[in-house]
C-alpha cells in the first residue's frame, strides 16, 4: 500500500510577494512604532533601572548583600553568570546548528536569537566583574605579564580559562551576527528616503550588491562561521561548568558537569528565544512569519534537551548515593530538605 507523507506548512503564511515580505518586515524600522511595542519598552526600561539601582545599592553596602560573607560559594552572581552565559550560548548555537543541517525555518527565529548571544555574554561579563569588588582593576584577568611586573595571572584556574573561552566566542559571535545582517541593511539602505540613514545603512552594509558572487561569499562565510560557532558552544560552556567543578565544595566536585551545563545551556536558551519570540510576534503583528510551526519545532528541542537535564539530575543523585561518599549525599539529598532547603 502506497503511502502519501503529508504536505509541510509553508513558512510563511498568507502567499505573500518577496515585496510584500519586505515591507511588513521592514515596517517597524521605517514607521513609527505601535503603542504595543512602547508598552513593552517601557516595562523593559523600568526592569533595567530597577537592575542599576540594584548594583548601586550593593556597590554602597557592599557584596555581603549578595551572600558573598559565607565563603564556601560564589553566591548570587555565579547563579546570574551562569544564568547570562547559558541563555548566551544558545542563540549562536540555535542558528550555527540549524544553519548546517540547512533548516529553513532557522529564517524566522536566528536573528533574534543571535542578537539574544550578544547582549546576553554582555551581561555575564558583569557580574564576576562586581564580584570582584574593584571593577576597575578587572583588566587583572587577562595575562599582561609586562603591565603587572612579576605578577602573573593563574593559568590553572578555570576562571582564566573562561576569560579566553567567553571572549573567543563572543567575538566569533559578534562577527557571525554582524555578517548575517549584511543583506538586511542593505535592504534597509535601498528603502529609506533620509539622507543621514541611507548613508549610515550604506556603511553597515559594505556596500552589499546582492549579486550571485556576493551572496556565494556571503553563503561560504556563514558556513565557516557556523561550523567554528557549534564547537565553541560546547568548549565554553563546559568550562564554565569547570568554574563548579574543579572545586571541592561538596555537590560541585562532580565530572558530569560539562555535558550537564551544555545540555542546560540549550535547553533554557531555546526557553528564552521563544519567550522573546511569543511576545514579537504579537507585538509586531508577525503572526505570518513566526508561526505556530515555528514554536512547535523549538518545543521539540526543549523536550529532548528538558530531558537530558532531567537525566543528568537522577545520575547526580544516584552517584551521591553509590559513592558512599556522605558529604555529596547529605548536599544532594538535602536540597528539599535541611539546611539546604
Amino acid at each position: 500500500m502506497q503511502q502519501e507523507a503529508a504536505i509541510r506548512e509553508p513558512l510563511i503564511r498568507g502567499e505573500k510577494t518577496y515585496g510584500q515580505i519586505t515591507d511588513e518586515v521592514m515596517r517597524p524600522i521605517i514607521g513609527k512604532a505601535n503603542r504595543s511595542w512602547w508598552i513593552v519598552f517601557g516595562i523593559s526600561s523600568v526592569m533595567a533601572l530597577w537592575g542599576i539601582g540594584c548594583i548601586l545599592y550593593l556597590l554602597g553596602v557592599g557584596v555581603g548583600t549578595w551572600g558573598l560573607n559565607k565563603t564556601v560559594g560564589w553566591a548570587w552572581d555565579i547563579t546570574n553568570f551562569v544564568w547570562w552565559v547559558g541563555i548566551g550560548h544558545a542563540g549562536t548555537l540555535i542558528s550555527a546548528v540549524l544553519l548546517l543541517f540547512r533548516q529553513k525555518w532557522r529564517m524566522a527565529i536566528n536573528r533574534s536569537a543571535e542578537a539574544m548571544t550578544i547582549f546576553a555574554v554582555m551581561m555575564a561579563s558583569i557580574w564576576p566583574g562586581i564580584h570582584m569588588g574593584r571593577i576597575w582593576l578587572a583588566y587583572f584577568v587577562f595575562p599582561l605579564p609586562n603591565q603587572f611586573g612579576s605578577l602573573w595571572v593563574n593559568f590553572n584556574s578555570a576562571l582564566l580559562w573562561d576569560v579566553f573561552a567567553i571572549s573567543t566566542y563572543f567575538s566569533v559571535s559578534l562577527v557571525f551576527w554582524y555578517i548575517g545582517l549584511i543583506p538586511d541593511f542593505a535592504t534597509i539602505r535601498d528603502k529609506v528616503t533620509q539622507t543621514v540613514p541611507k548613508k549610515i545603512y550604506g556603511l553597515l552594509s559594505f556596500g552589499w550588491t546582492g549579486n550571485a558572487k556576493a551572496w556565494n561569499r556571503f553563503e561560504e562565510i556563514s558556513l565557516v562561521l557556523a561550523g567554528l560557532a557549534t564547537p565553541l558552544v560546547f568548549s565554553v560552556h563546559s568550562i564554565v561548568s569547570m568554574d563548579f567543578a574543579t572545586s571541592v565544595v561538596p555537590g560541585w566536585h562532580t565530572t558530569i558537569f560539562p555535558p550537564y551545563f551544555v545540555a542546560g545551556a540549550v535547553f533554557s536558551g531555546f526557553a528564552m528565544v521563544q519567550t522573546l519570540l511569543i511576545i514579537m510576534r504579537k507585538v509586531m503583528n508577525f503572526e505570518d512569519y513566526i508561526t505556530v510551526k515555528h514554536i512547535e519545532y523549538m518545543n521539540i528541542v526543549i523536550i529532548v534537551t528538558g530531558t537530558l537535564v532531567g537525566i543528568a539530575y537522577l545520575t547526580e543523585l544516584f552517584v551521591s548515593w553509590y559513592s558512599g561518599v556522605e558529604y555529596e549525599a547529605y548536599a544532594f539529598i538535602n536540597r528539599a530538605t535541611g539546611p539546604y532547603a
